[in-house]
């Protein structure tokens, strides 16, 4: 090869080389800003179909989503996860703007599982929240329910109760079931005990009933056993008093000032890690559901429910995550 010829060879060289590393240069210069996040979730529409930018849920949803999005997302059901289904839609209202939510039909205030799943299967909600698993004529009726949290179930009496014990669970079936009738059968003062119940429309109660009357029903003839009307757990604080005893799930009584929470076997459900052990005896899932064939933004509100924001809102409202 003459001496030209090489010259020219090896400047072609050096320029191929310098553009290989002037590509290279640019490319890992230019700012992370400019990267798009896979997990970006853009504005969409209500009969838009959700994509691959909707938060990735941690478990599997086997749902028909071939149902037009409704204009307003309307849910119902169980009167624990108010603040929690409150959260859940502000944070949805970010995601997905164009579909308004609600909750508790029809004045916006829920009306408890039992209520809320009928409303789902009846078609006057697109999601129902509940306190307690499926019957068996819910699940014929084409219903999923889908785990989004775990919830402990607090017993409670008023803060000027002379008891400061706790309890054993077979302790509180034995109240619950006119068993034990006095405080003092336990340690507390000799004075009557005001056994006040949820009201039959209610997640809590059933769960209650099932695991720590271990399905058998309550004894309400005892002149001081009270079943309340009502889903609700703030009429129930005021109505406690020194004598009486009642649950509801824990993150609506740990910080009120007008109650105590009493030890079952001696555990209190305000510690996370033991209800996440399961040392806690009464414990329950907590479930957003839908019909099997639903909405894409149906869909989209439990999946954001399941995603890592939005079991960040769950744990931050004292429940326990399902991850």
């Amino acid at each position: 090869m003459s001496q030209g010829k090489e010259t020219t060879v090896l400047v072609l060289s050096l320029l191929v080389t310098a553009g290989i590393a002037g590509g290279g240069y640019w490319f890992f210069s230019q700012p992370k800003s400019a990267v798009v996040s896979p997990t970006a979730s853009p504005e969409i529409s209500p009969q838009a179909t959700i994509g691959t930018t909707t938060p990735t849920p941690t478990t599997s949803l086997n749902l028909d989503t071939s149902l037009p999005n409704p204009t307003i997302l309307e849910i119902d059901g169980s009167t624990a996860m108010v603040a929690l289904v409150k959260d859940l839609r502000n944070a949805y209202s970010q995601i997905n703007p164009n579909i308004p939510s609600t909750y508790g039909i029809p004045d916006g205030n829920p009306t408890g599982s039992n209520q809320g799943l009928k409303n789902l299967i009846d078609g006057n909600v697109a999601i129902a929240a509940t306190s307690r698993p499926l019957k068996a004529a819910e699940a014929q009726a084409g219903i999923q329910l889908v785990p989004i949290a775990k919830d402990a179930i607090a017993v409670f009496v008023g803060i000027n109760n002379p008891f400061k014990g706790n309890l054993t669970k077979d302790q509180v079936r034995d109240i619950y079931q006119g068993k034990i009738t006095n405080w003092s059968q336990v340690g507390g003062a000799n004075q009557p005990i005001r056994v006040i119940n949820r009201g039959i429309t209610s997640g809590t109660r059933e769960a209650f009933q099932d695991i720590v009357l271990l399905g058998q029903n309550f004894s309400p003839d005892s002149p001081n056993f009270i079943t309340w009307k009502q889903d609700e757990t703030t009429a129930i604080l005021r109505d406690i008093g020194d004598n009486g005893i009642s649950y509801a799930t824990v993150s609506q009584v740990e910080k009120q000032e007008i109650a105590r929470i009493v030890a079952i076997d001696g555990v209190l459900p305000t510690d996370v890690n033991a209800v996440k052990a399961g040392q806690y005896p009464i414990s329950r899932n907590l479930f957003l559901g839908v019909k099997k064939t639903t909405s894409p933004a149906s869909k989209q509100f439990i999946e954001f429910a399941l995603s890592p924001q939005g079991q960040q809102i769950i744990q931050r409202l004292g429940f326990i995550s399902v991850q």
